[in-house]
């Protein structure tokens, strides 16, 4: 008897489109973050991990999608193996399973290695972008991610005990920038 087919599917800010991720693969449930991929601190990632089981496929469209660096990402693979998950990998075609060939394993960590590289790259160029911006005046910082009536509301929740890690996910936004809105009241 096979498994159940999970789908995981991860954009980085909430304007981004996810359609074209594994929009042509049948899923029985898939989890879609839309957060960075910096961490694995991510809401609908941890319920993916603890949701698939054993003779599970979990399908995702590319190595980076479900990790940013290469510790985490063979990590992730290694455990879920472990529980009797497949790992499928559709933009690679590689799909894992534990019992993989010395060949896979280390197409495994030379794409995990790439999409790290390719996410410091990217954090280096903004740094950059940034720096040419305030020396030129321009930078003025990001937009307010929520307005005044959010603000309210998230302090109210927050004075109420409810936990900040699920206010944050009620209003779509980090925990950094949770603490950012508190500090600044």
């Amino acid at each position: 008897m096979s498994g159940q087919q999970v789908g995981y599917v991860r954009v980085s800010t909430v304007e981004q489109n996810t359609a074209r991720q594994l929009d042509s693969v049948r899923l029985d449930k898939t989890f879609t973050d839309m957060v960075s991929g910096k961490s694995t601190d991510r809401p609908q990632l941890q319920l993916c991990l603890s949701y698939v089981r054993d003779r599970d496929t979990l399908h995702v469209h590319s190595m980076d999608r479900l990790a940013r660096n290469l510790e985490d990402l063979r990590r992730m693979v290694r455990e879920l193996n472990a529980k009797g998950v497949r790992v499928q990998f559709h933009k690679e075609n590689l799909t894992f399973t534990g019992e993989d060939s010395p060949m896979a394993n280390l197409l495994l960590s030379m794409l995990g290695a790439v999409a790290e590289f390719e996410r410091a790259l990217i954090l280096e160029r903004q740094r950059e972008g940034v720096a040419i911006a305030k020396a030129a005046g321009k930078y003025k910082g990001g937009k307010p991610k929520l307005g005044p009536e959010q603000v309210a509301h998230l302090k109210a929740r927050v004075a109420a005990g409810v936990p900040k890690a699920a206010v944050a996910r009620e209003l779509g936004i980090s925990r950094e920038t949770l603490y950012s809105y508190l500090e600044a009241a």
